[in-house]
C-alpha cells in the first residue's frame, strides 16, 4: 500500500534502475495486498493490523524527540482497527479515543520528563495518523455492495498517480512542488498523477451503477490531491526530525510508513467523497 504522491524531479538519480526496482516491489506486494482485499474480511485486517504495527514503530523510532508513550500508541492503534473491523466508524473513532485515555494514564505512571502537551501530543498523532488511516481502509471495504469495488479503485488509483508521478517528475519535471517541504517533487509529477488517477476511477466505475462518470473523475482528483499531502505530510514530518527515510524494512525503498504515507490520507479522503457523492 503506497503512494510518493508526487514525483522526483529530473536529474536525482538513474531512472531506469530505480524505476526497475519499484517495479519488483510491486510485482511481489500489490498481487498480495489486492488478494486480502479481495478476501476481506479478518485477512484484510491482519494485512492492516501488521502494516500499523511496523509503521508505529516506525512513527515512534523517529518522533523519539517527543517522548512518545508508545504503549498507549499501540494501544489506542489496535483499538482503532478493531473497532472499525467490528462496529463500523464509530467503533472506530471509539478505539482511537481510547488512545487519549491511554496516553494521559501512562504519563501520570511515567518517568518521562517531557511536556505533557508534547508527549501526549506525539503519542495521539501516531495513532490517528496510522490507526485511523488503516482503519478506513477496512471501512472502505466494508462499503455496501460496491465496497470492494471502492477499495480496488482508490489502491490502484494511488499507485497509478505515484507511478505517473515518479516518471513524469523525473523525465521532465522542472518546476518544484513544495520546495520547503519536498524539494525533490515536481507541478509536471503531480499533474500527470492526477490525471493517472482520475483515468483509474473513470475506468474503474464506468458503467458500474455506482458513481456517475463525473463524481468518478472528482473521486479521482480528491484521491490525487489526499495522496500528494500526505506525501508531503510524511516530508514534513521526516524535515523535523532530521531523518531521510522512515525505516529500513524496504532497503532502498525506506520503511513501512512511506509505502503507506499517501495512502493514510487518500483512502479517508475517498471513503468521504464517496458518502457524499453515493
Amino acid at each position: 500500500m503506497h503512494a510518493d504522491g508526487v514525483a522526483s524531479a529530473a536529474g536525482s538519480g538513474p531512472l531506469v534502475p530505480a524505476f526497475l526496482s519499484r517495479i519488483l516491489i510491486a510485482a511481489v506486494g500489490v498481487p498480495v495486498v489486492l488478494g486480502l482485499v479481495y478476501v476481506g474480511g479478518w485477512w484484510l485486517f491482519a494485512l492492516a493490523a501488521v502494516a500499523g504495527l511496523i509503521a508505529l514503530h516506525e512513527f515512534y523510532v523517529m518522533a523519539r524527540p517527543l517522548r512518545p508513550l508508545v504503549l498507549a500508541g499501540y494501544g489506542g492503534g489496535a483499538a482503532a482497527l478493531v473497532g472499525a473491523q467490528l462496529g463500523g466508524m464509530e467503533w472506530l473513532l471509539g478505539g482511537f479515543l481510547a488512545t487519549f485515555l491511554f496516553a494521559f494514564f501512562l504519563f501520570l505512571v511515567a518517568t518521562t520528563r517531557a511536556p505533557a502537551t508534547v508527549s501526549i501530543s506525539g503519542t495521539v498523532l501516531g495513532a490517528s495518523w496510522i490507526g485511523l488511516g488503516l482503519g478506513f481502509v477496512l471501512l472502505l471495504r466494508d462499503f455496501g455492495p460496491h465496497g470492494r469495488l471502492a477499495a480496488f479503485t482508490v489502491l490502484i488509483a494511488v499507485w497509478a498517480d505515484d507511478t505517473a508521478a515518479y516518471l513524469m517528475g523525473r523525465l521532465i519535471g522542472r518546476h518544484k512542488f513544495s520546495p520547503a517541504l519536498s524539494p525533490a517533487k515536481t507541478w509536471e509529477g503531480f499533474v500527470a498523477g492526477t490525471a493517472a488517477a482520475m483515468f483509474v476511477a473513470f475506468v474503474a466505475l464506468y458503467h458500474q451503477h455506482f458513481l456517475t462518470i463525473g463524481e468518478s473523475i472528482a473521486l479521482g482528483a480528491v484521491v490525487a490531491v489526499a495522496a500528494a499531502l500526505g506525501d508531503l505530510f510524511e516530508s514534513a514530518l521526516k524535515r523535523d526530525m532530521q531523518v531521510k527515510d522512515s525505516g529500513t524494512i524496504l532497503a532502498g525503498h525506506g520503511g513501512m510508513l512511506d509505502r503507506l504515507d499517501a495512502l493514510l490520507f487518500a483512502v479517508p479522503a475517498a471513503y468521504f467523497t464517496i458518502v457524499v457523492l453515493g
